[in-house]
């Protein structure tokens, strides 16, 4: 794209006064960079996403109140990861991770095991044991 055909549209980025930074082609054929205020299609695409996201989270927290997964749920929603990214910060298999998300399961965890999820989440063990909902 060229650099006076960089994107303009109204965004979150230009509610806050923040500028992206984009490659454009100038006068010369050259690549240089450029500065975008936002893109429709692409602060549509965020919206929808992030929309997902917080009713996956919506999701996660009804289940923790019901007792049918564990805290590691909600939290791992929240922080919006997935199975793999969450066993990689606690340095586990995917499969054990998974089998913690089980209530059962989760209350019999270790206080080491219990650290890596609570570091993962930013939070204390007594807060991610104690998470029944929002």
């Amino acid at each position: 794209m060229k650099k006076e055909e960089v994107p303009q549209d109204q965004s979150n980025l230009s509610k806050h006064n923040m500028k992206e930074l984009c490659y454009a082609v100038d006068k010369d054929g050259s690549y240089t960079t450029a500065l975008s205020s936002g893109w429709e299609p692409k602060t549509i695409a965020l919206e929808h996403s992030m929309k997902d996201i917080e009713e996956r989270v919506a999701q996660a927290n009804e289940a923790v109140k019901q007792g049918t997964q564990s805290p590691i749920v909600y939290f791992m929603e929240h922080h919006k990861m997935d199975w793999v990214t969450l066993a990689g910060y606690v340095n586990m298999w995917t499969w054990r991770v998974k089998r913690h998300a089980n209530p059962s399961v989760f209350k019999k965890l270790s206080q080491k095991q219990l650290q890596r999820y609570a570091d993962a989440f930013e939070i204390t063990i007594e807060e991610l044991k104690s998470f029944r909902g929002i």
